[in-house]
């Protein structure tokens, strides 16, 4: 990944109230709810993220500023006392060592096996392989490069609950068709195994992928659980009556019983979300007492009548 600062277009020395208002501007610029024809947009969503998590922290940005960890969160090699570790990316090179009398390319006094001792606390055997001819060469793969890869994706709340296929483009330009499982939920990952980048000598990294949730128009996620307000007329709450409702299937009848004032909630059971369990969870349904627009003087005319004859106080706890 880029340069955390770089990312969030901040200096080196700024404070932490700076970093979390670029975050925010950036985050909220390039969210993917946001920028829905742009296929880049989730890439830079997460590069952003990322960034935050490093910058952000203060602890992590102090890792990074002092160069023990990378842009990635990774620690880095530091190198043996006193030796240039040539890392590159993460890994060795690999050298050859070995044994020999005193002259070019050999070690005098005591054995190769004795230096790699003084050289490795006694991990002689742990940190290098015997060869033919009494070499010693540093496995490569030792150390594990960071391969994997991150991305974000956003689906709509229909798509988590039913599954959907998607394409999803990565930081390296590749393009996947990627099957989200039905009953996913939000900032759940995904794990592709040997999707992310490549690298000789090593195994293929993963791609990570968070998935995001987008909001939903009039449905509100509460757990396995969904919520939702239900517009009524006035003469619909005062006389009852039957009232389609949506759900994440087909829309139900619901009954609304005569005098219902706005804000009963109403349960429907098994209309909610798939659960861990294997079970469902409910859909709440919420009364909303709608007037119609404008004036309507004969609707005035009967409240005045009526306000006149059967006066109440709903406020009478308040006082």
């Amino acid at each position: 990944m880029r340069d955390p600062y770089e990312v969030l277009g901040v200096p080196r020395g700024a404070s932490a109230a700076a970093i979390k208002s670029a975050y925010r501007k950036l985050a909220k610029k390039h969210h993917p709810d946001n920028n829905k024809n742009d296929p880049k947009s989730a890439a830079r969503f997460s590069e952003i993220n990322s960034a935050n998590e490093i910058v952000g922290d203060e602890e992590k940005r102090k890792q990074f500023d002092r160069g023990e960890i990378d842009a990635d969160g990774k620690p880095r090699f530091q190198g043996f006392p006193g030796g240039d570790p040539r890392a590159r990316g993460g890994g060795f090179e690999s050298h050859t060592f070995r044994t020999g009398g005193a002259g070019p390319g050999g070690f005098g006094g005591g054995g190769f096996e004795d230096i790699l001792n003084s050289m490795f606390a006694g991990a002689a055997a742990r940190g290098a392989r015997r060869g033919a001819g009494s070499a010693f060469e540093f496995d490569t793969g030792g150390i594990a490069l960071d391969l994997d890869l991150s991305v974000a994706m956003t689906v709509s709340l229909e798509e988590a609950v039913k599954g959907v296929e998607k394409r999803v483009r990565l930081p390296t330009g590749k393009e996947l068709n990627v099957r989200i499982p039905a009953g996913v939920t939000a900032g759940q990952q995904i794990r592709l195994k040997g999707q992310g980048e490549t690298a000789p000598g090593h195994r293929s990294g993963d791609l990570l992928i968070t998935v995001n949730i987008a909001p939903h128009p009039f449905f509100k996620v509460d757990g396995s659980d969904l919520r939702v307000d239900l517009p009524i007329t006035l003469y619909e709450a005062v006389l009852g009556g039957k009232v389609r409702v949506p759900t994440l299937g087909s829309a139900v009848e619901l009954s609304i019983p005569k005098n219902t004032s706005s804000g009963r909630t109403f349960r429907l059971k098994g209309k909610g979300l798939p659960t861990a369990t294997g079970g469902t969870g409910d859909l709440f349904v919420t009364t909303r007492i709608i007037l119609p627009d404008g004036h309507d003087s004969a609707l005035e005319a009967l409240m005045q009548k009526w306000r006149e004859g059967h006066p109440y106080n709903p406020r009478s706890d308040l006082t």
